[in-house]
Order: C-alpha cells, then sequence, then structure tokens
C-alpha cells in the first residue's frame, strides 16, 4: 500500500485535502500526516496499557529522532492486535512511512521531525496524566498537543513550497494554532460518546460543574438539561476557533489557491458539524456526521467561491444555519 492509499484509508477527508495540494506541498503533509496518525495510534488504542502507550510514544520519538532502531517499534506494534482501528496500518507501515520523509529535502525534514517529536511528547504526558481535563486551559493544552502543533507544521509546509505563503508567514501563524484547535473541539464533540466508552471524557470538569453535573452524568438521560447546556458551551467554544480559522484561510493568498482550497474544505466541514451539533442531543448518543451529500455540496460550492473572500465568509456564516433535520 502506497502513502496516498494509507491516508485514504486513515482519513478521506484529509485524503481529499491534501491530496489537492502541488505536489511536494502534498507529499510533505502526507507523510507528516501519516506520522501523526502512528502517534494517535500508540495514543488511543485499547490494545495496550497506559504505561506501555507512553513507552511506546517515548520510543517513537527516539526513532525519528534517530536515536533507536524502529525494529523494536514494529514488533510492539504487530504483537497487538488491529481490533478494526483504522490507524493500525500507519502504525504497522511506520518504517515505510520514515523511509519517505528521509526523501524529502532536509530543511522539510527537520521541520516536520520537530513537530511531530513535539506533538507525540505531548500525548505522552497525557497519556501519564490520564484523562483529568478538570479546565478550559487544561483542554486547550491538550488540544494544542494533537492539533494545533499541526497548524504550525502545515503552515511551515506550505510556506516551503510557496513564496506567496512566506510573505505572510508572520500573519498565518498569529491564527495557525486556531484552526488546529478548531477542527480537534469539533472532533471532540463529534466524538463525545466514543471516547466515553474508551474510559476519556475531554470535556472540562468546569464546564459540567457550571451546568450543575459530572463529567459522567452527560451521558445520563436524566441529566440530559445539564449536559445540553454543557453542549452549548462547547459549541460556542467551536465556533470562536472557527472564526479564527476562517481568518487564516482568508490571509492565504488566492495565488495559491490550491493550498488556499485544501485549507478551506476541513474548516468548512467542521462549520457544518457544528451546525447539526447544536441543540442535537444525539451527539451524546453517537457520533454526529455531516451527510456525504452535504460534504460534496460543501466541496463543489466552496470551489466556485474560494476565490472571494467576501464569498467564503458569507459562505461559512451560511453553513452555520441550523439544519431542519435536528431541529
Amino acid at each position: 500500500m502506497n502513502y496516498w492509499e494509507l491516508l485514504q484509508h486513515t482519513s478521506r477527508t484529509f485524503y481529499l485535502s491534501i491530496r489537492n495540494l502541488p505536489a511536494e506541498a502534498g507529499n510533505a503533509l502526507c507523510l507528516a500526516y501519516l506520522m501523526l496518525r502512528v502517534s494517535d495510534y500508540l495514543e488511543d488504542t485499547q490494545s495496550l496499557p497506559p504505561q506501555e502507550k507512553v513507552r511506546l510514544l517515548n520510543l517513537w520519538q527516539a526513532v525519528i529522532a534517530g536515536d533507536a532502531s524502529i525494529a523494536e517499534l514494529e514488533q510492539a506494534i504487530s504483537d497487538t492486535p488491529a481490533n478494526g482501528e483504522a490507524d493500525y496500518r500507519a502504525a504497522a507501515s511506520a518504517r515505510q512511512i520514515l523511509h519517505g520523509l528521509h526523501k524529502l529535502p532536509p530543511e522539510l525534514e527537520d521541520q516536520i521531525t520537530r513537530h511531530v517529536r513535539n506533538s507525540t511528547d505531548g500525548m505522552a504526558r497525557w497519556v501519564s496524566r490520564g484523562p483529568d481535563v478538570r479546565t478550559e486551559a487544561d483542554m486547550d493544552d491538550y488540544m494544542h498537543e494533537v492539533a494545533g502543533r499541526v497548524g504550525y507544521l502545515s503552515t511551515e509546509v506550505f510556506a516551503f513550497h510557496s513564496p506567496l505563503v512566506r510573505a505572510r508567514m508572520e500573519r498565518l501563524m498569529t491564527v495557525a494554532r486556531e484552526t488546529g484547535l478548531a477542527l480537534q473541539t469539533v472532533n471532540i464533540i463529534r466524538g463525545l460518546r466514543k471516547d466515553y466508552e474508551r474510559g476519556w471524557i475531554y470535556v472540562p470538569e468546569s464546564f459540567c460543574s457550571r451546568a450543575g453535573i459530572t463529567r459522567e452524568q452527560l451521558f445520563d438521560p436524566a441529566h440530559r438539561d445539564g449536559a445540553m447546556q454543557v453542549l452549548d458551551t462547547l459549541v460556542a467554544k467551536a465556533e470562536r476557533h472557527l472564526q479564527a480559522a476562517v481568518r487564516y484561510i482568508l490571509l492565504l493568498p488566492r495565488g495559491a489557491y490550491r493550498i488556499r482550497q485544501a485549507c478551506m474544505w476541513p474548516i468548512l466541514f467542521a462549520v457544518r458539524t457544528v451546525a447539526f451539533s447544536r441543540g442535537n442531543p444525539g451527539v451524546f448518543t453517537g457520533d454526529v456526521k455531516v451527510p456525504r451529500k452535504e460534504i460534496k455540496r460543501i466541496v463543489r460550492n466552496s470551489t466556485l467561491c474560494g476565490w472571494s473572500n467576501t464569498l467564503v465568509k458569507c459562505y461559512a456564516r451560511h453553513l452555520q444555519r441550523r439544519p431542519r433535520s435536528t431541529r
């Protein structure tokens, strides 16, 4: 299986966006994303106890840095059952992914290596800490490690390949982190039930206490009113981050349109996911997803309007409208 097939297997959404990038930038981000999927597998798999996850995350960091052999990591991964986990295949292909990384220009390889190692280190810290998310600052710290750093990484890759992006680098970096926080906040909303079933609740205790419930009571129908108040808080947070993410799109030069377009799609998908989640108790019982027909419509419409900052802003506001089916 080649890199692009691996990417498509692990994430159709990011495959769509990254595949649309200019070839050099696309190849670099494809490899960077797959490296992070290895980290995600080691963090999230239910096949390993926490202490072993931390050990393997630290080993993966050392492998990336060239300070350890990949053979030990490969053996540990092969000893864990796949259990249908999408990231398992990426983890099992870690040697192949690193081989591709080493073919990139040295400066670009160093950038990707630095960010992936830092993100992996943050994941190990959170696995050691456990699901102890007390405040919004705790939630943001976790999201920064798993997603905020990706905003910086992506921007550096774009700037490496595009002088037009490089000229706006300073302004883009002021909101790059927010793109990651926006997408991760939406992931947390979508995955509330799934994360709960594997023992993690990323919703801060402070959000729940203000609503008069505990985090565990989020999923108890007897406390649905309080849970909906917490959902309102999460949705408002997601919308704040998404506003900054839209500003990131608007800062991307129209002359680098394929980069702009690739960033536009996941952010607009997230805007629409929040619209489906707003006031929707279904987030506590299952995964909320935007229908595929709407995804196709967003791709088509944003491709047509993406040249205009005014139209992008208008379209993002349009997607914020709550769909009839959730009312």
